[in-house]
């Protein structure tokens, strides 16, 4: 049996369809090798019963039936390993759009449909000079995802008070300002009806992840309450503001770690000198802040795929020396490249400072990363931005695109 197993490049277990015979086959394929084996599918006797085994098959259906079923018999599954054909069901579903955002969830611009739209599952780096608007666009693209789409979000917003937030959310989504002094002008601000209106949206629409003692979070941390708001809520979006927030937060022993590895590097060239050879002892943790944030953002991408909700990831970029005025780009992101190697979409948000080059209610969206070619491509579109309501709009069709 064993000699015959060792030269044959294909076994068909054809064991019998019941537990116990279910069971030989994946012991005898486990001591064969699943890589060879192919597995038999009993026809049915009738709709709730298979038939038990060749024998019941050659009786019942005769020979030229068992034959079809051995020669349709089937891959042993491996796990991890598939075809294309265990995926025809989804690929279908993706052809004919079943779920409805295959190609995107637009973000409510004009200027930003063939740009940018929202796919679930997918994680979206967003950076910007500091105060150029990146956590006031993307509260506005909240608003109209979840005006248009109906979608809930986590927010994740370190920067921000929970008042605060709740102003900047009402006015875009009332359009009005929550004061009529300063910025609000003479506008009419909101209601109280309106208020009162405004926060059970807020409550229906968007969950806070916040840690209120003196500790930052980790990522681990944001993303454990991230997956109870997607079990608990349904919600379709994270948001993340501000990576630098969370930026020191590595595991415990790393510090240790990184020192240990120093000392070891220094060790090993001592040691090749003396021509010995020696094997560096296991390393339990990312030596560097480029291997933090690789496994980081890994960890993002995983949950977003896993949970298919659309995270967006907030990244400030590291001072830049002899700044000009224009927009930073995906490399200039304060930590390592793996920010724009790693996103499936990455967002550079600016704002016109200097009068003399043009109107300073303009808002420049730089998409400078799309992985998927189905919902955008990399361009600049142009926004104008009301500081009275905080509300972002398409300037016009022609000159709201280049």
């Amino acid at each position: 049996m064993s000699f015959l197993c060792c030269r044959a490049s294909r076994i068909i277990l054809a064991t019998d369809g019941d537990p116990p015979g279910q069971a030989l086959a994946e012991e005898l394929a486990r001591r064969i090798g699943k890589e060879r084996c192919w597995r038999i599918r009993w026809p049915k006797k009738n709709e709730v019963d298979c038939f038990k085994d060749a024998n019941e098959v050659l009786m019942y259906l005769g020979p030229s039936a068992l034959r079809e079923v051995i020669e349709n018999a089937e891959l042993y599954p491996i796990q991890g390993l598939f075809n294309f054909r265990d995926y025809f069901d989804e690929i279908d579903a993706y052809y004919h759009c079943v779920q409805g955002n295959e190609l995107g969830v637009s973000t409510g611009w004009r200027a930003l449909n063939d740009l940018y739209n929202v796919v679930p599952g997918e994680l979206t780096i967003v950076t910007g000079v500091p105060n150029s608007g990146k956590s006031e666009w993307i509260d506005a693209l909240l608003c109209n995802i979840n005006e248009s789409a109906g979608w809930t979000f986590a927010l994740c917003s370190m920067e921000n008070k929970v008042r605060e937030h709740a102003r900047k959310l009402l006015e875009k989504h009332l359009k009005k300002p929550f004061f009529n002094i300063r910025y609000g002008g003479s506008v009419e601000r909101i209601s109280v009806e309106e208020l009162e209106q405004g926060k059970e949206w807020l409550n229906d629409t968007f969950h806070l992840i916040r840690c209120e003692n003196d500790c930052l979070p980790s990522i681990k941390w944001v993303l454990d309450l991230a997956k109870a708001a997607v079990l608990r809520h349904g919600v379709r979006g994270l948001v993340i503001d501000p990576y630098n927030e969370l930026d020191h937060q590595r595991p415990p022993n790393q510090a240790l770690v990184l020192h240990l590895n120093k000392l070891w590097d220094c060790v090993k060239v001592e040691m090749t000198s003396n021509r010995r050879s020696y094997v560096s002892p296991s390393n339990p943790g990312p030596r560097t802040e480029t291997e933090y944030v690789s496994q980081m953002l890994t960890k993002v991408k995983r949950f977003a795929q896993h949970h298919s909700c659309h995270v967006w990831f907030v990244a400030h970029p590291r001072q830049l020396h002899h700044w000009v005025g224009g927009p930073p780009n995906l490399y200039d992101i304060s930590g390592s490249a793996h920010f724009i190697n790693k996103c499936d979409n990455g967002i550079v948000i600016h704002r016109n400072r200097d009068p003399e080059a043009g109107p300073i209610d303009r808002v420049q969206v730089c998409v400078r990363k799309v992985r998927n070619k189905v919902i955008g491509t990399i361009g600049d579109a142009f926004l104008s931005y009301s500081r009275t309501t905080g509300e972002f709009s398409d300037i016009d069709d022609t000159a709201g695109r280049r």
